[in-house]
């Protein structure tokens, strides 16, 4: 494994938010083995898939969210080959098509509560017969197709598991080695991370436009704070479903956003050398990779302000001149700092969290410049910010389970009340 293996599995365009269109991109798979019109859709999904398709907007939509909208759309789109930018097809007959089946009741969604990793489960009944795909692990990662009940031949078999053995890699890694391994980054290392970053700067300067006037104007002079919130602006626009392309990292379009627009423009801030933002940005991906490893894909911690935040923080080190060591101290710093920041599903809200963790990484890069960390003897932190990851991982996989079953029976009532009463 080596960073162009990672940015290949870890660094990856997408149109909306990745589980919707996970949800979508099932549904059109499983769609496409079948004729006739649509009649039912059922959904089986893990808990964390369901929380995050929940209140999400949709590309392309008219400004409609959530999970049930997501695979109705998905089950009349023509074309599953563009994945997890499948929501670029939505045309009006798709729309018309996903609102009368929504509205008759043909759509089942159930959540088992067991799955601890990603798991999407379509089934589409067709006036010809019944279609099934089934996603497992990863938003694309296509592992069966059903027509009739009969396994079909996959155009490409499951195989290894690229982002795990990605994310595996980079949490191997001392910051030592993975500093190393950003700087050894070659011409197309570059490139793809100068393409994704400037899809990530696109959107948050279009997300500006859709905030209030006083959003930034009075803090224009205010380098740091403009850069937290123009992150905030572009996870903004995602969140809305804005048609746009965002680079993902890790599997999140947050992620993405969090972690290059901050790293871009303070490197511009501070007059750095192109190919310094560059190896920052590939360090930054390298150790978001490695945190999510050990949060877990869809986390119940906040992935986008802590894994992404401590992305940033370690970028934010080494572009002012810092090392390994460093890097190390900023890591614990966010740890003590951030954890137990719950993810209560994608929507715009992550806007606010995103931006704390921007602001987070800017202290933490500047204590651990100054030689402050917070001591072994606080908390969950560890002796250097290695051992304080590992800790990390533990609280968000153990301790917070039954935290996470409150928060989906929370979000659950709630679509119950929200929902409209029959005419």
């Amino acid at each position: 494994m080596n960073l162009s293996q990672l940015l290949a599995a870890e660094w990856r365009p997408a149109l909306g938010c990745t589980e919707p269109a996970a949800v979508a991109y099932a549904a059109a798979s499983a769609a496409a083995l079948i004729a006739g019109e649509v009649r039912h859709v059922r959904l089986v999904c893990d808990p964390r898939i369901y929380k995050n398709c929940y209140a999400v907007g949709i590309p392309n939509s008219g400004h409609r969210t959530g999970i049930l909208w997501a695979l109705a759309i998905g089950a009349l789109l023509e074309d599953a080959s563009c994945r997890l930018e499948c929501f670029r097809g939505v045309g009006a007959a798709a729309l018309q098509g996903a609102s009368d089946l929504i509205a008759r009741g043909a759509l089942t969604v159930e959540v088992e509560r067991a799955r601890p990793e990603l798991y999407v489960d379509c089934t589409v009944e067709r006036a010809a017969g019944t279609g099934r795909a089934v996603l497992e692990r990863e938003h694309t990662r296509l592992v069966l197709l059903e027509r009739d009940g009969k396994a079909l031949p996959l155009d490409v078999a499951p195989g290894v598991d690229e982002t795990a053995a990605a994310r595996g890699w980079a949490a191997s890694l001392s910051f030592a080695q993975a500093i190393e391994a950003a700087r050894a980054a070659g011409n197309a290392d570059r490139a793809a991370l100068r393409r994704g970053a400037e899809y990530n700067l696109a959107i948050a300067e279009h997300g500006l436009s859709l905030m209030p006037e006083g959003f930034l104007r009075p803090l224009e002079t205010d380098g740091l704070t403009r850069i937290g919130r123009l992150v905030s602006a572009g996870v903004h626009a995602r969140m809305s479903g804005e048609d746009m392309l965002v680079m993902s990292l890790a599997g999140s379009g947050n992620k993405g956003i969090t972690v290059s627009v901050p790293v871009v423009l303070w490197g511009h801030q501070l007059a750095a050398a192109q190919e310094r933002i560059e190896e920052a940005l590939a360090l930054a991906c390298i150790v978001t990779s490695g945190v999510t490893y050990h949060l877990g894909s869809l986390s119940a911690m906040c992935g986008s302000a802590i894994a992404g935040g401590i992305g940033v923080a370690a970028a934010l080190v080494l572009l002012e001149g810092g090392g390994p060591d460093e890097v190390s101290a900023a890591t614990t710093n966010i740890v003590g700092n951030l954890a137990g920041m719950i993810c209560d599903g994608a929507k715009i809200g992550c806007a606010l969290k995103t931006m704390t963790g921007v602001d987070a990484a800017f202290r933490a890069a500047s204590l651990a410049r100054a030689g402050l960390v917070i001591p072994v003897t606080d908390g969950i932190v560890g002796a250097d910010g290695l051992a304080s990851l590992d800790n990390l991982g533990r609280l968000a996989a153990g301790g917070m389970a039954a935290m996470e079953d409150e928060i989906l029976a929370i979000m659950q009532a709630k679509l119950v009340a929200l929902r409209p009463p029959p005419d």
